[in-house]
């Protein structure tokens, strides 16, 4: 069942822009066709949507195969942007009022194509269900190791049973996950691999969250993955610069690529043994690999290009 806020409950509908608030979603059929037909009764250009876990994806992609244009905002953002308009109280109502003048806003932005979500294919879609249930997995067969040896002798047992259940469920999925992109994304994931360090899972985190690979400039895309540095500067003061945002399980996937690279990968040895020698900390020095190991990925699938230990003369 849906939990719905339509603008014409609660204000004057704003000109061209329709706000729709997802509290939760149980079914896709529910009342799916009652929202695009009250829709298509206005003359729409965005529809907003506030992300709720990830039970957004699938609702976005809805109405992207129906011809609206989507921004999905995080609760964060949502949230600091109902401060700035002073809205320090919070309830359903406000909610549907910040996310409104959000989406008026988002819409008269002059980069506005670039908060529009892009909707990804089937094959896509479907990869990114695996990378992302990988992931659970992952994090499932850490906790239940991490749980066997201070635990009573008593409970070993019950946590081998889960642990070979998950290796087993983990090993089923990886199965599909290469056969999936051996059917659907060979050529890409070859190119993709062809760079040491770059391994099967970073292929796949890749290619299922970063559909804009090879479309963006090198400092978009370090943006929307969150490797860029973000200043922090004001007036005379000079702040530390930081990563933040961006998607966390690419930055996961580059990061284990960065580190093998650094050991492997001869360009990108060479530049991180340059900038420690510049004095530049450890982990700084990584993130900057990261940031050039994406970079180069970038360049490879913008110009069609194959591996070249050339691109080690590309800037960051």
């Amino acid at each position: 069942m849906w939990e719905l806020m339509f603008l014409k409950r609660h204000w004057t509908l704003l000109p061209a822009v329709i706000l729709l608030s997802l509290r939760s979603v149980m079914t896709l059929t529910d009342g799916f066709d009652a929202i695009t037909d009250e829709l298509r009764k206005y003359p729409v250009v965005l529809v907003l949507i506030e992300a709720t876990g990830g039970l957004e994806a699938a609702v976005a992609c809805l109405f992207q195969a129906e011809g609206f244009d989507v921004a999905v905002v995080n609760p964060r953002q949502a949230r600091d942007f109902a401060r700035t308009m002073g809205y320090l109280a919070k309830t359903d109502r406000i909610n549907a009022r910040v996310l409104a003048q959000m989406a008026e806003v988002t819409n008269r932005h002059p980069g506005r194509e670039r908060f529009i979500r892009a909707m990804l294919d089937a094959e896509r879609q479907v990869l990114a269900a695996m990378v992302v249930r990988r992931r659970q997995l992952t994090a499932m067969l850490i906790a239940e190791r991490n749980r066997l040896y201070p635990v009573h002798p008593q409970s070993r047992k019950s946590i081998n049973i889960i642990i070979k259940a998950l290796e087993d469920e983990l090993a089923r999925i990886d199965e599909d996950m290469n056969n999936h992109i051996r059917n659907h994304f060979k050529e890409l994931a070859a190119r993709l691999s062809s760079i040491k360090g770059v391994g099967t899972m970073t292929v796949a985190a890749l290619l299922a969250e970063v559909s804009d690979l090879g479309s963006l400039s090198r400092r978009a895309i370090s943006a929307l993955v969150g490797v860029a540095p973000i200043n922090r500067d004001s007036g005379t003061m000079r702040g530390r610069r930081t990563i933040f945002g961006g998607r966390g399980g690419v930055r996961t996937a580059l990061y284990i690529a960065a580190l093998v690279a650094t050991r492997f990968n001869p360009v990108i040895k060479a530049f991180y043994t340059r900038l420690l020698a510049a004095g530049k900390a450890k982990k700084v020095a990584l993130v900057a690999c990261m940031r050039k190991l994406l970079t180069i990925l970038n360049t490879m699938l913008r110009k069609n290009e194959e591996w070249d230990e050339s691109y080690h003369h590309v800037s960051l």
